[in-house]
């Protein structure tokens, strides 16, 4: 849809306002230094910019290029040449900050008069360094027109003009001494400043600009080395919140799912209870009916006897007799009987079956979780992976390195090697070749068969030559093995560890901003230990001790395997 003539009007004020405002603001961050010519030491006025940066008042550069005796154009401050000479176009944003600055340093100090007016003082235009006066422009008109006064030092009205110029010989301030660090006049090099190293002023200026730009590169670097940083800390929190956010949805999952196990096996103890109960009535059905039946019986029985201990019949009593003496033929009741406690033996054996099923059940989801996220840890860290190579310099002279620096083993008798500041004599230690001082790293090393090593990282300043403790207070952080399967963690207070089996190949992750130094079981894709919330100030390198020989039972290698990606 086309934009209205009002909308556009509107739109273009609010460019200009917003142009404006970036002027007034970008004059008040900006120091008077930074909007200097080069040349003429003062405010730019009509600022024009060369190819490789620079920025001069236009007359000035032109002037500069026009008098040179070089074949070539050059920048004045950092001397690139310019096969052609640049065509130069004014730098209208610059020069509207340069004005804006001139307005607010002349609102700013108090008015330079002219020294020359015998009647109203008029507002000075220059100040002469030779003269020692200002003039308004009238007065001026002699220094541009009289040869003499040509080639006196003109610059803008000052109202210490006696501090640009020479006390003692009453001189204009143009040279600089390097000796003593001090301003001087032509006269001074003749007496106190005689064979010192004296520059003009406009020399000085521009070398120290020089630096002044070298300084402003390096805290520019500075800022986006911090700002890297900014970003990587910020990335790492987002991870670590995915991460969070990913570990309690399946810890959620987990309970999830023993929440209806145990639901499922309550319903299953109810059912069983149930069909218990139902057995129970049944049997009790079935014995009731067969009591009745006997209890039946034992009354016409009794009837019967009732009746003949009154009868006259004898004969008859006679022949009945036998058959009425014995009894009916009934069943044992004595051991038969109902279970009546529904919360005994059934129950508790229920309960039992149902929590060790639960802890079985609770057990696995763990582990399987655990190692579900250690799997995942290790997939995603595998990104951070170096190659690390041993480092015979460092190494005891018991300890012998391969060739290609990836195997580490422990000989029986010590190598004649020099005694250097950075070689371990102490314990049979060898550091890696890299360090490292930001980001993370991960690497891994193959223990297999051996009884005895030491792996980790540690500070670059440890005591090489001295018993030490392995902690992190003295720069060491570090998982040890020791008499085949003793685990430990060398925390501030040793931490023993228990694993569910050997480990033959051991990762080491490092993050250097997080401290945080972790240790994995690569084979069984699980957790060994980790440091957390360490605070990491210089160099690490990686650790690795293969232990002693102990003749021939700990001869297995350490060797620094490729970190292979999981598919």
């Amino acid at each position: 849809m086309a934009e209205s003539s009002s909308q556009t009007k509107g739109r273009k004020r609010k460019i200009m306002d917003e142009t404006h405002a970036f002027s007034h603001d970008s004059s008040s961050l900006l120091s008077e230094d930074q909007l200097l010519c080069s040349i003429c030491l003062d405010v730019f006025t009509d600022p024009v910019t060369t190819p490789c940066g620079h920025n001069f008042c236009k007359s000035c550069l032109t002037q500069y290029w026009d008098k040179s005796q070089h074949q070539h154009c050059q920048c004045p401050v950092c001397k690139e040449k310019f096969t052609k000479r640049p065509k130069l176009k004014i730098n209208t944003t610059l020069r509207e900050v340069a004005d804006h600055f001139k307005k607010k340093r002349g609102s700013d100090k108090s008015e330079v008069l002219c020294d020359a007016c015998s009647g109203e003082k008029l507002k000075a235009l220059k100040s002469c360094l030779d003269c020692g006066l200002s003039f308004c422009k009238t007065h001026l008109e002699p220094h541009k027109h009289v040869p003499k006064l040509k080639k006196h030092k003109l610059i803008n009205p000052v109202e210490n003009l006696e501090d640009y110029i020479c006390q003692k010989h009453e001189r204009a301030l143009e040279l600089f001494c390097r000796d003593d660090q001090t301003y001087v006049c032509q006269f001074c090099t003749e007496g106190d400043h005689k064979n010192h190293n004296t520059v003009p002023i406009e020399e000085e200026s521009r070398e120290r600009k020089t630096q002044l730009v070298k300084t402003q590169t390096d805290v520019q670097q500075m800022i986006q080395d911090r700002l890297k940083k900014l970003k990587e800390i910020k990335h790492s929190v987002a991870l670590r919140k995915r991460s969070t956010e990913k570990e309690k949805a399946d810890s959620v999952e987990v309970f999830t799912a023993l929440i209806r196990s145990i639901e499922r096996s309550q319903a299953e103890l109810l059912k069983v209870m149930e069909e218990k109960q139902k057995a129970a009535e049944t049997q009790a059905e079935g014995l009731i009916k067969e009591l009745e039946q006997e209890i039946s019986v034992l009354k016409r029985r009794d009837t019967e006897l009732e009746q003949l201990s009154h009868t006259e019949e004898h004969l008859h009593l006679l022949q009945i007799y036998s058959s009425m003496c014995s009894l009916p033929h009934t069943k044992n009741w004595t051991e038969i009987s109902i279970n009546t406690d529904v919360s005994g033996d059934t129950v508790r054996t229920a309960l039992s079956q149902l929590q060790q099923t639960l802890n079985e059940k609770l057990t696995k989801s763990l582990h399987d979780m655990l190692k579900e996220t250690v799997s995942t840890e290790l997939k995603r860290i595998q990104q951070y992976a170096v190659d690390v190579t041993l480092d015979p310099d460092t190494a005891h002279p018991y300890l012998i390195v391969s060739a290609d620096g990836k195997h580490v083993t422990c000989g029986d008798k010590q190598q004649n090697l020099p005694d250097t500041p950075q070689r371990f004599t102490r314990y049979v230690t060898v550091l890696g070749k890299q360090s490292f001082s930001s980001g993370r790293i991960l690497y891994e090393v193959q223990v297999k068969g051996k009884t005895d090593w030491t792996l980790g990282v540690v500070r670059e300043t440890i005591n090489r030559k001295e018993e030490v403790k392995l902690t992190p207070q003295d720069g060491f952080w570090t998982v040890i093995l020791r008499n085949e399967n003793q685990y430990q963690a060398c925390a501030d207070t040793s931490v023993p560890l228990t694993l569910r089996e050997k480990v033959e190949v051991v990762g080491v992750f490092v993050d250097y901003e997080e401290g945080l130094v972790s240790f994995y079981d690569v084979k069984s894709k699980s957790h060994i230990y980790s440091f957390t919330g360490q605070f990491f100030t210089e160099k690490l390198y990686p650790y690795f001790s293969p232990g002693l020989n102990e003749g021939g039972k700990n001869s297995s290698p350490l060797i620094i395997s490729p970190v292979f990606k999981a598919e």
